[in-house]
């Protein structure tokens, strides 16, 4: 069904592999493309409850953009690159079902700023992550000098930054960037796990809080409002019922999403 993208659906899981080892899984246009395809899927599958993006082979999550695409472009066009990767990187923060990044390898640049986008990360213990667009005279465009500061604070997201410097996975842990790390041969096995404890949960109240937690950075809104909004409407739901109703009896509430 695509070109530079590999898709598999397991018990609820649905996997996104950037399928391009070749080229360490760089971002082009038809990834971009692609990606907002695969997006689409998501939401309109319900049988897709949440969601894995990661990267084919052992050496790259992603290792950045396809900078042979960036060649002769102007200010305008350069403008609408950026803007065009921010919306695509929005709509994966944004999704209502959990997207997590199990990040193999590289993940610079656009790269990294993907696994951020995501709603957290997972990392074999072979990751490297950096935001090295100023080795090429230019910064980040598809959100990473916002995502890096809010994840990791300004004054080390403002060192690596400026630097080009990149950090392996046991520092991305110890900053935070990532929730675990393990081997590559568990990645994947870890991401199910968390996944599988994730999807037995509420839908309606998982995807409310991601969009409460993203609301703490979104200017346009007041997260506590947010919150109280989301909160107000769990009670109208039939997994809230569902969900009270089977704590009160000690069983195991069955969650339907609605």
């Amino acid at each position: 069904m695509y070109q530079s993208l590999l898709t598999h659906l397991e018990n609820g899981i649905f996997t996104i592999t950037i399928n391009r080892p070749d080229k360490l899984n760089a971002l082009n246009n038809v990834v971009f493309t692609e990606l907002n395809a695969a997006l689409d899927e998501v939401g309109s599958n319900e049988e897709i409850q949440s969601v894995i993006i990661t990267g084919a082979g052992p050496k790259a999550f992603v290792a950045g953009a396809d900078i042979t695409e960036f060649n002769g472009l102007t200010v305008k066009e350069g403008m609408e690159l950026a803007k065009a990767g921010q919306e695509t990187f929005f709509r994966i923060e944004r999704n209502t079902k959990p997207i997590i990044a199990a990040v193999n390898g590289f993940a610079l640049g656009g790269g990294c700023e993907l696994a951020m986008c995501c709603h957290f990360r997972i990392a074999s213990d072979n990751a490297k992550f950096g935001q090295p667009e100023v080795n090429l005279g230019l910064i980040p465009g598809y959100g990473g000098t916002q995502r890096l500061v809010q994840l990791i604070g300004k004054g080390k997201a403002m060192e690596l930054l400026m630097s080009a410097q990149l950090i392996d996975a046991a520092e991305a842990l110890r900053l935070q960037l990532v929730n675990y790390v393990t081997t590559p041969e568990n990645l994947l096995i870890k991401a199910k796990e968390i996944l599988t404890i994730i999807n037995s949960k509420a839908p309606l109240a998982v995807a409310g809080c991601i969009k409460a937690a993203n609301a703490v950075y979104d200017e346009s809104q007041n997260g506590y409002e947010t919150e109280i909004a989301e909160f107000g409407y769990c009670f109208e739901t039939e997994d809230m019922k569902e969900g009270t109703a089977a704590f009160l009896e000690k069983q195991k509430a069955q969650f339907k999403g609605v």
